[in-house]
C-alpha cells in the first residue's frame, strides 16, 4: 500500500545518515593510528 503524499522516510534516512557517520570516523581514525603506528617504527627504525 502506497504512503499517503507527502509522507517521507524521515526516521530511516536519519539513522543510515549515522551510521554512514560512524562507519566514516571508525575508518578515519583507523588510519590515524595506523599513521602513528608507522611513525613510531620508522623513529624507532632511525634510531
Amino acid at each position: 500500500m502506497p504512503k499517503p503524499k507527502g509522507q517521507k522516510n524521515g526516521n530511516n534516512k536519519a539513522k543510515h545518515t549515522k551510521l554512514i557517520g560512524q562507519k566514516k570516523t571508525k575508518k578515519q581514525q583507523e588510519a590515524m593510528l595506523r599513521k602513528e603506528r608507522l611513525r613510531a617504527i620508522i623513529k624507532k627504525a632511525k634510531e
